[in-house]
């Protein structure tokens, strides 16, 4: 019988071997074709046990029943459900539309498997073997469902269309020839994404992909130490949170749910560079417990990043940089001990309306914090501090965070400049103490009061002078522009005319710098 002939009416066509014909049965029943041995080690699709061809069907046959299959029996709907068979060829629906629900667990293909450009209702490959997935540009109304697989050179979803959900959870997937595991360029996906515990060897791309709900990457492992990037997703866009999180091994490994105390947790870790620049998020970045391993020229970007809360709870990277300029973010949730060194850490134009510490991190640290992101001095990471701390009612770390700037800008100045910043700082702390000028003032006024008191001078004029009053002389001299009748009225000599004058001096110092600190106190008001 030629191929085509009799498919109408349901009869077999005569060239297919009894796997075939099983398979080409069980196809119009729907039911589950299996020709498993029973035996794990050798039903292993990964493992290098031969089948044979009593467990061998082609793909050829394979595309034929998808695309042009018998009909279904009475009473029933033709599916395509293999379990523990191997597929000899390439299996090529390329540009296709395929109908039927497609199932294949266990299955061990000799060839690629090409996809591109096809529309597809639900596939579903559950621990199967496959040398590479090349489906750019796919179409599926359900979810595409690759769990436990093996890709030996890569998967290609560029520009791929999935309905609702992509699961990629504890598949292994090595790179292709262009050091890429998987390349998902512009995908979109209708809901989830999950990858938990998957493994990916190369770069994993996901370029102005957009994901409708989460993507998950709970206890992944990504490794890429050909090439920059072990995680490429600029202008990634998740409607609500990415996780690169811990996932529970054993039963909840995949729930997504805190695991049990007592349950053995596999953390997210990334061996290469990870690029999110540009990121929208709709709910969270969430990083905890999250460790990167980085070269020196190697970073955790996040450039130009927005969500409402980015978790940073991972281990601190021994090596590369942490670069955030330009994200914005609602809350900051992290620790002290998460946050890279001097040299490591980049924060320009940095945007955070929330801080919300986790453990221990007093204000000095977050001083160290602000002075590791400005190896060169830049007054916005302070100024951004300060607001968020004042928002928040802390209006004395606030002032401190205030003074730092200056000190740390004090640091760039020229000698002159800097001199007249030290004496800022000694007399009113630049203004964010103010009271310590009246503590100066009190002291320079009791000591010369003090010494006033042994000076007799000599009045200016005979007639109409005020008696003498070494108190209000001296609180004269300290206060420039008040005239209190003492300082004009009196004609010191000597020594004394030294001591006046170095009152004089130190008045208008005091004064400036109450004057300089209460300008820019109404300036930040």
């Amino acid at each position: 019988m030629t191929e085509g002939a009799g498919i109408q009416a349901g009869d077999l066509p005569d060239d297919l071997t009894a796997a075939e014909a099983g398979m080409w049965q069980a196809f119009r029943n729907g039911s589950v074709y299996d020709l498993s041995s029973g035996d794990t080690v050798v039903d292993d699709p990964h493992g290098g046990h031969p089948w044979g061809e009593a467990r061998t069907v082609r793909a050829r046959i394979v595309a034929w029943l998808l695309l042009d299959g018998p009909p279904a029996l009475a009473g029933r709907v033709s599916s395509l459900k293999l379990v523990g068979v191997q597929l000899s060829g390439s299996l090529d629906l390329a540009g296709a539309t395929v109908e039927p629900y497609v199932e294949l667990r266990r299955c061990r293909f000799e060839r690629d498997v090409l996809l591109p450009e096809a529309r597809v209702t639900t596939l579903r490959m559950v621990d199967c073997s496959v040398p590479r997935l090349e489906a750019a540009r796919l179409q599926t109304e359900g979810d595409l469902h690759l769990p436990r697989c093996r890709f030996h050179n890569g998967v290609r979803l560029t520009d791929a269309h999935i309905g609702t959900d992509l699961l990629l959870n504890m598949a292994i997937v090595y790179r292709d020839r262009t050091g890429r595991s998987i390349a998902a360029d512009g995908m979109t996906v209708g809901q989830d994404l999950q990858a938990e515990m998957l493994e990916s060897h190369g770069e994993l791309r996901l370029r102005s992909a957009k994901i409708g709900v989460s993507l998950s990457l709970r206890g992944a492992r990504l490794t890429n130490p050909y090439t920059r990037f072990a995680l490429n997703a600029p202008q990634l866009t998740v409607e609500r949170s990415l996780y690169m999180t811990p996932a529970g091994l054993g039963g909840q490994a995949l729930s997504g749910t805190t695991p049990a105390h007592g349950t053995r947790v596999q953390r997210f870790e990334c061996r290469g560079g990870v690029r999110l620049d540009d990121g929208r998020f709709g709910d969270a970045v969430d990083l905890e417990r999250a460790r990167f391993t980085f070269t020196d020229d190697q970073e955790l970007s996040l450039r130009r990043v927005q969500t409402p809360e980015l978790r940073f709870l991972g281990e601190r990277p021994q090596r590369g940089k942490v670069v955030l300029s330009g994200a914005r973010v609602g809350n900051l949730v992290d620790r002290a001990d998460a946050w890279p060194g001097p040299g490591s850490l980049h924060m320009g134009g940095f945007a955070y309306e929330n801080l919300v510490p986790q453990g221990p991190f007093p204000l000095a640290g977050r001083l160290g914090w602000v002075a590791a992101a400005t190896a060169e001095y830049n007054p916005e990471p302070y100024e951004r501090l300060a607001a968020v701390l004042r928002a928040g009612g802390e209006d004395e770390d606030a002032r401190e965070v205030l003074l730092a700037k200056q000190r740390r800008r004090r640091e760039t100045l020229p000698p002159a400049a800097k001199l007249w910043g030290y004496v800022q700082d000694w007399t009113v702390a630049y203004g964010y103490r103010p009271g310590r000028a009246a503590v100066w003032m009190a002291v320079l006024w009791a000591a010369s009061s003090l010494a006033f008191a042994r000076a007799d001078p000599p009045p200016v004029s005979r007639d109409g002078h005020p008696p003498w009053n070494p108190a209000l002389f001296a609180l004269d001299l300290l206060l420039p522009v008040i005239d209190l009748g003492q300082g004009g009225q009196w004609r010191l000599q000597g020594g004394w005319q030294w001591v006046q004058t170095a009152m004089i001096l130190l008045g208008w110092i005091l004064a400036t710098t109450v004057a300089a600190g209460a300008t820019r106190l109404l300036r930040r008001g």
